[in-house]
């Protein structure tokens, strides 16, 4: 497991680049493919990061892209359902990650209180609380190569 912060953005997202370049990812995140992947491609190009093949879509056909989203995965094909992963994660008994801080919360740790080490904790509980939903939505998988790692508070 690799935990990733940086107060230099683009020297962040060059790290991860690296690691999405070392094998053939899979990427999973709650929300992810309306927020999380087009932002990171976002950022990433402003910063002047060329994207790392498992975020370059264009021109793919749907399944050809190796991103997972545990809300679609929850919609079932309904298109106007939005479920939060907090709810998720209440329906399958799995404690919550936004005990402390939030999504909407992170711009004004960073900024104005400078606390990167909260934001990074609350980053790997709410990587923990999706990997938990998903393998809680998929009781099928059985891969050795998925591993929780519980934090430590």
């Amino acid at each position: 497991s690799k935990c990733y912060a940086n107060t230099e953005e683009k020297e962040l997202l060059l790290e991860f680049k690296a690691l999405l370049e070392k094998k053939k990812w899979i990427l999973c995140a709650h929300n992810g493919k309306e927020f999380d992947f087009p932002y990171l491609c976002r950022r990433m190009l402003i910063n002047g990061v060329a994207l790392p093949e498992p975020l370059q879509i264009a021109g793919k056909k749907p399944w050809e892209v190796r991103h997972l989203d545990t809300m679609e995965l929850w919609k079932f094909g309904d298109y106007k359902h939005y479920t939060r992963l907090e709810l998720l994660a209440s329906i399958f008994g799995i404690p919550s990650s936004k005990d402390e801080l939030d999504g909407s919360q992170v711009n004004t740790t960073f900024h104005l209180e400078g606390d990167i080490e909260k934001i990074k904790k609350y980053c790997l509980r709410d990587v923990e609380v999706t990997a938990k939903v998903f393998l809680a939505m998929n009781p099928q998988v059985e891969n050795p190569e998925i591993e929780i790692i519980h934090l430590q508070d």
